[in-house]
């Protein structure tokens, strides 16, 4: 079968986990693309490319330029968060199939238009909650959409991290309003999208207080601590930070249900430190040994079976595993709690209007 064509917009620290996840799928996909307005930046990810293979790739500053050249058929969007809504856009108006890294965009009008642009030209949208594709999220959710678990009580899910002064200077749209949010947006959607996902993504309420206490330095919040209440009559708890002191700690997922109970841990939610069931269906000890994995990094092994659904999807004519939906109602969460903070009163889903740069100013003293 012919290979889809493929370009990558945005070299900076996350390009490495999509382009190696290209070529992790390279029978299937022909990097043909790289774009930043950096050069540097785009060499540094040719230079992951086997050496044979780095003539027949084109490097852009403008990433419309090389959609002029020809649009490949799939386009992975790793620029700055603000500025994923405006390429995304581009890219499925050129008919491109896409996947947009986390979060899809910073406002709600702006991740609805992409679903809708992507409905319209009939093309697959991507968002990369890649944590989705961990060997122990996978088994979780069979427990999950087996029902497993029975009635779903409560979830928790903590995000325990250390971001200092050098991460934030390393690219000053880190930390902003208009361009990334604040560790909830950046660092802790993820978990807040597995909490979401397994506690039945239906959300009545969100009750939240977030603060910057540690990083004057950047705009937005560096602390963020919610309740939710799911229309399942479930609830959740949700803990994310960046302050912790000296290095990351850990984040974790626990999910309590009338006959279930699991906590999964480590680095990126990839290892299971719990795992019991009324139904006795598995070995608990088995299942903490086999569905575990140590990745080098937060980031997991998760880009490459996150690629090779899309590419799946785009071939079966069907919906990726994480699609645009998905990506919207993690985004969603997220703006519920910086509204809830900022009015000091719960707030009913779903959200009408709302942007992180609503909150321009919020911590301003």
């Amino acid at each position: 079968m012919e290979k889809l064509t493929y370009g990558l917009i945005g070299c900076g620290r996350i390009a490495p986990n999509h382009i190696t996840a290209a070529l992790n799928n390279e029978d299937a996909l022909e990097v043909v693309a790289l774009c930043d307005p950096v050069r540097e930046h785009a060499e540094k990810i040719l230079s992951f490319v086997p050496e044979e293979k780095r003539a027949s790739i084109r490097l852009y500053e403008d990433y419309r330029d090389m959609l002029r050249d020809g649009a490949p058929a799939l386009v992975a969007i790793a620029a700055e968060s603000g500025k994923h809504a405006a390429i995304g856009l581009d890219c499925l108006e050129a008919g491109c199939n896409v996947i947009i890294e986390k979060p899809i965009a910073l406002s709600m009008d702006d991740a609805r238009a992409l679903v809708r642009m992507a409905k319209e030209k009939n093309v697959k949208l991507c968002v990369s909650h890649q944590n989705r594709f961990n060997k122990a999220v996978q088994k979780i959710r069979s427990a999950v959409e087996e029902g497993r678990f029975g009635r779903m009580l409560h979830g928790t899910a903590h995000i325990l991290w250390n971001r200092g002064e050098e991460y934030y200077a390393q690219a000053p749209w880190r930390g902003t309003w208009a361009q990334d949010g604040g560790c909830l947006m950046n660092q802790c959607i993820h978990n807040i999208d597995l909490l979401r996902w397994m506690m039945g993504d239906e959300v009545s309420e969100v009750m939240a207080y977030t603060d910057r206490l540690r990083h004057d330095y950047i705009q937005a919040e560096d602390l963020g601590l919610a309740l939710v209440r799911f229309q399942n009559g479930s609830y959740g708890v949700i803990e994310g930070t960046t302050n912790v002191y000296p290095r990351n700690l850990e984040e974790t997922l626990y999910l309590f249900g009338e006959n279930g109970t699991v906590k999964a841990g480590g680095k990126s939610v990839n290892i299971i430190e719990s795992w019991d069931f009324r139904d006795g269906k598995d070995d608990s000890a088995y299942v903490r040994e086999h569905f575990g994995e140590n990745p080098p990094n937060v980031y997991g092994f998760g880009h490459t079976p996150l690629y090779r659904d899309m590419i799946e999807a785009i071939r079966d004519e069907r919906p990726p595993y994480v699609d645009g939906e998905a990506g919207l109602r993690a985004l969603e969460l997220v703006l519920a709690i910086y509204q809830s903070a900022a009015s000091g009163k719960p707030v009913s889903l779903p959200l009408a209007q709302c942007a992180s740069t609503d909150f321009t100013g919020r911590f301003d003293r």
